[in-house]
């Protein structure tokens, strides 16, 4: 029960500051929105250059950080040792990296269909490089247990990104309609889609200066054979993480080129992730979860076996992943102001989009059978398995369907590689999981979120209420099966 009150804690922590994160950045999805018009495709640019970065900052950081977590925990393994070789290691390919694509940046462009504007590409390679070191340090500080450091840091390049938009896309223009001067001399008003692109290079940069104190006092001395240990540990982790964020991002990738006019392709891309951004809290909650499960289970493992509190976890996971899913479907009618109205086509891929990232926390809650055995080339067959599976069904259907096909394209690979992860983890490294009581939450959250969607309810205000006391019923059902009021702490002390 300790090992849980921690779990939640540093969940709770991570979660607040993600949530928070996650919220003031989804803040620029109206502002780009507003800006670029869906005919545009300038937000389908946005997004096409970001699905990229995700790729390359998987590849940057090689599996790394749970390499650094796996090998901290071991017996007979010096933490400051690990942390300094995987800082050499990730911060000399990282600058490899960067070295490269600036030599052969004019050829990578044209090959990206960027001729025009070799700029962001050359923008966004540094950018993925330093966030790609960053994420040692990030990880330091989750095995340090500093959870307080590790959200201030984010929160204040989220808010710092926040504003350097605001000044680049807001201010700067009516400053140029009223004062030229003021900002002519740097400022272009046809340049918009390039700010984005600039405030993430600014804020990357700035936020290397926060990790001073975690990059003095260590002895960086590669150490060869700790390296190649931790090298072959991480290189299947790297293999299912690229392919994992392939699942993620190929459909914005592949996007652009599945459709005869490109421009089209880029229109339908922006309208599919702004949309798709009305996920977040499922997504939010995931990440917050993994910020601080990952170290949790290395720990616990240390320890000695804990198979129940892995067991507890899901569950846990699962129900709350449940009640993220009926509150959004439930607030659209508030939710879908977060996008420009010219976008709200798009908003019929929210619910399966959402359904895709609960497959995806339940995989990665499946995923620590094959960490804890060092069995991690079962992550790199599942990754490819879902990998090929939604690749497939977007080349398949995309040109026919548009992006709901992209949406349950993921849903089909994360559901794959879900249940095959499940069965085979059964047997290799088998947990009891209350797959009953996960089942009945299935179905009464299905039951309800029928009762959502199909009841019809003219006046929005009574159809906000109504769904509100649906959702209340489900978390009425939570605390009567499995978070009593008097189990929680500051309330607990109101019950006896």
């Amino acid at each position: 029960m300790a090992g849980m009150k921690s779990l939640v804690k540093d969940t709770a922590i991570y979660g607040v500051s993600s949530i928070l994160g996650r919220f003031l950045n989804y803040l620029l999805v109206p502002l780009y929105t507003a800006v670029l018009p869906a005919a545009s495709g300038g937000y389908g640019v946005v997004s096409n250059v970001y699905a990229y970065t995700a790729l390359i900052l998987v590849l940057l950081t090689f599996g790394m950080e749970t390499g650094f977590f796996r090998f901290a925990n071991k017996s007979g393994e010096k933490p400051e040792k690990v942390y300094a070789n995987s800082l050499l290691f990730v911060g000399g390919l990282s600058s490899l990296f960067v070295i490269l694509c600036m030599v052969f940046l004019h050829p990578i462009s044209a090959l990206l269909e960027y001729s025009d504007h070799p700029d962001y590409v050359g923008m966004m390679v540094v950018v993925v490089a330093l966030d790609a070191f960053q994420c040692i340090p990030f990880a330091y500080l989750r095995y340090k247990k500093r959870p307080l450091k590790f959200a201030a840091i984010k929160l204040f390049n989220i808010i710092g990104n926040i504003l350097l938009n605001l000044f680049f896309l807001l201010l700067c223009p009516w400053l140029y309609a009223r004062f030229p001067e003021t900002v002519s001399w740097f400022y272009d008003p046809e340049y918009l889609v390039g700010y984005i692109f600039v405030s993430n290079l600014i804020m990357s940069g700035v936020q290397m200066f926060f990790f001073l104190p975690e990059l003095k006092g260590f002895s960086y001395r590669a150490d060869k054979a700790l390296m190649r240990r931790m090298v072959n540990y991480s290189f299947p982790i790297l293999i299912f993480g690229v392919v994992g964020i392939l699942n993620q991002t190929v459909d914005k990738m592949i996007y652009p080129f599945l459709f005869d006019d490109r421009q089209e392709g880029l229109v339908q891309l922006g309208i599919y992730s702004a949309t798709s951004k009305i996920a977040l809290i499922m997504a939010v909650f995931t990440q917050a979860f993994r910020y601080a499960y990952e170290p949790f289970v290395f720990g616990k493992d240390k320890e000695g076996d804990s198979r129940d509190t892995y067991a507890a976890a899901m569950k846990y996971f699962f129900i709350f992943s449940l009640l993220a899913f009926l509150a959004v479907m439930g607030y659209m009618d508030v939710l879908k102001y977060m996008v420009a109205r010219d976008y709200w086509e798009g908003l019929s891929v929210v619910a399966i989009v959402m359904c895709a990232e609960i497959f995806k926390g339940i995989y990665f809650n499946l995923s620590f059978w094959y960490k804890l055995t060092d069995e991690t080339r079962w992550g790199a067959y599942f990754s490819l398995i879902g990998c090929a599976v939604i690749l497939a069904l977007n080349i398949w259907l995309v040109p026919r369907f548009g992006y709901v096909a992209s949406a349950w394209a993921s849903v089909a690979g994360y559901g794959t590689i879900t249940f095959l992860s499940f069965f085979i983890g059964q047997k290799k490294y088998p947990v009891s999981y209350p797959l009953r009581e996960i089942a009945a939450y299935l179905v009464l959250a299905a039951v309800l979120f029928v009762l959502l969607q199909e009841v019809p309810v003219a006046n929005v205000w009574w159809r906000l209420a109504y769904r509100t006391l649906l959702i209340a019923m489900f978390v009425a059902y939570i605390v009567k099966k499995d978070l009593p009021l008097r189990a929680i702490p500051f309330i607990n002390r109101f019950f006896k």
